[in-house]
């Protein structure tokens, strides 16, 4: 595997009744951090109820953080391609890839919130059948076919984008996947990457990771299409939140980690989101303990973040979901810490500088006594040039 990359997934989940005007601010300012801390990707969420995941159009989202940053990709994560005409889907993903000049990418899902749906008139067996339609016909076009279609929402008649895409190959484009592997079918009938969004939020999600990369396989086999998926398009979603010291991180997410909680457990229809805890003690010892996610320290991000390499058997990024268990100056931090103390740890930074210093402590003593017997020799020539005695 090459150097893995790190992101950030941004549904987002943020507490009902504050200011939304300044949530959005606040979440560009986030994208701006990632982005001079060296992130690689942004990925930004489609919701239209609940009250707490406020975006709906990541491709907004995209377009403002794209004129405030200037080297990290920018992702629908995802576009809910059920509740959209494919071709309007299509096109405007390509007029993004040229306003960012190649840095945009689309994720694809069914939509995850049913209260999103139901206002469409839309079964959850229905976003998830029209997902599959949907998404064969956005990748025919954006691959430069013409396509007549007819939808259960939709009807295409010799459908068409009018511009090609910037990028050359095309844009990444990914399908999320949850705990079932049909996501997984789906990415590799159509040869695209897959976004496997509650990688750790369920132990048959995280058991299965290995085995949702063989279905992906798969089906790439049976299309034809083996060609063009491989690991490297592969993105794990989980959740961290990392200080100087456990008690630290534990005392930042007090703020806020009882509203995700509540979120997941009472008012989302995630039942694939399996989080556990009555009060905050159990919150937090349950992300620890049944391998959800990090509440604590660098080194234990790293080993979260080992563990699901092993568990997977590889994979491209690694998206750190947003939340608001912590105050925004200590979520900033807890990216720092990550950028600064897990990152290169896995992309090939860390360890030659590790082994640099390992090798200057070994030979320490030998060069200090040659250090001390350079400058004594130097003196004594200085001297005598003086004539000295």
């Amino acid at each position: 595997m090459s150097r893995l990359k790190f992101g950030t997934f941004l549904a987002p989940i943020h507490t009902p009744g504050q200011n939304p005007t300044l949530l959005l601010q606040r979440d560009l300012e986030l994208v701006e951090h990632l982005d001079k801390l060296g992130y690689d990707e942004a990925w930004f969420g489609e919701h239209h109820s609940a009250g707490s995941e406020i975006y709906a159009s990541p491709e907004i989202m995209i377009a403002a953080a794209a004129e405030r940053t200037q080297r990290i990709k920018l992702g629908t994560g995802v576009t809910s391609v059920s509740y959209h005409n494919p071709l309007w889907v299509a096109d405007r993903m390509i007029m993004l890839d040229h306003l960012t000049r190649g840095r945009s990418m689309l994720g694809m899902g069914p939509g995850s919130l049913p209260t999103d749906a139901a206002m469409l008139g839309l079964t959850q067996v229905e976003t998830r059948e029209l997902l599959a339609e949907d998404a064969d016909i956005i990748m025919r076009l954006l691959r430069g076919e013409v396509v007549s279609a007819k939808t259960k929402t939709h009807e295409l008649v010799e459908a068409r984008v009018q511009m090609a895409p910037y990028s050359d190959p095309l844009f990444d484009v990914t399908v999320a996947a949850v705990a079932s592997p049909t996501g997984a079918r789906l990415a590799g009938k159509l040869g695209i990457g897959l976004m496997s969004i509650a990688a750790t939020m369920n132990p048959e999600g995280f058991s299965a990771l290995e085995h949702h990369w063989g279905v992906l396989n798969e089906f790439a086999d049976q299309s034809g299409r083996s060609d063009q998926v491989d690991r490297s398009t592969w993105r794990l979603v989980g959740p961290f939140h990392i200080a100087e010291t456990v008690e630290q991180a534990y005392r930042d997410v007090e703020h806020g980690i009882e509203f995700w909680f509540n979120y997941f457990q009472k008012i989302a229809a995630f039942p694939q989101m399996d989080v556990r805890g009555d009060n905050l003690t159990e919150m937090i010892d349950f992300i620890n303990t049944s391998g959800v996610g990090v509440i604590g320290t660098a080194e234990q991000a790293r080993a979260q973040v080992q563990k699901l390499v092993d568990q997977s058997g590889g994979f491209g990024t690694l998206l750190l979901q947003g939340h608001d268990w912590a105050n925004p100056e200590a979520t900033k931090r807890s990216f720092e810490l990550f950028a600064q103390d897990v990152m290169p740890h896995f992309q090939g930074q860390a360890q030659p500088m590790i082994e640099a210093s390992e090798r200057a402590k070994s030979v320490r003593g030998a060069k200090t006594a040659e250090h001390i017997k350079a400058v004594e020799q130097m003196t004594e020539k200085y001297n005598a040039e003086l004539g000295r005695s």
